[in-house]
């Protein structure tokens, strides 16, 4: 009986020996990969356009959705799935009209841009993003990202979008 107490101690010592040394799945340096994107991406704003967004309700928004010569590529190709590395950006303004070029037209009818009200992007990268459809999701207001819990709905809304890769918007050459 000693030998065989001895041998489950040695074993549940070697076992959590092993839980500590070895990294959690994701990272290399064995953190966790977030389920969402937390970082905006590097240039996005210097990025070719893909097409105009206008969402009316309590949204009233105006969005200018670009992307990285990846995204451009598999647009003008129709090429999908989009390719890993693939970045699409929507920048979000207040639809407000334009008083200045509604006088010129004698009635309300043109709206611009007013203040801006955030940011989204979508990253792909099939491995990292495998259990949101390959697609990294993000929301920036003011700089911050969303935390987790704002972010939970972007995969089950995008998923209605399979047969085009998730992807709502369609370009506008």
């Amino acid at each position: 009986m000693k030998h065989f107490t001895f041998f489950v101690v040695a074993v549940a010592t070697v076992a959590s020996l092993v839980a500590v040394v070895v990294p959690a799945p994701g990272n290399v340096d064995g953190t966790s990969a977030p389920p969402f994107v937390t970082e905006i991406p590097n240039g996005y704003r210097d990025w070719k356009w893909i097409s105009v967004a206008h969402e009316e309700g309590n949204l009233n928004s105006l969005g200018a959705v670009l992307g990285n010569d990846l995204a451009i590529k598999a647009y003008r190709e129709g090429k999908l799935p989009f390719p890993d590395g693939t970045i699409i950006a929507a920048l979000h303004y207040r639809n407000v009209p334009s008083d200045e070029n509604n006088k010129v037209f004698g009635q309300v009818q043109s709206f611009v841009p007013g203040p801006p009200t955030n940011i989204q992007f979508m990253v792909k990268d099939s491995t990292k993003y495998a259990a949101t459809g390959g697609w990294g999701f993000a929301h920036f207001q003011d700089g911050k990202a969303a935390d987790a819990a704002f972010m939970k709905p972007c995969f089950p809304c995008h998923e209605k979008a399979k047969a085009t890769d998730l992807v709502f918007t369609r370009y506008a050459p």
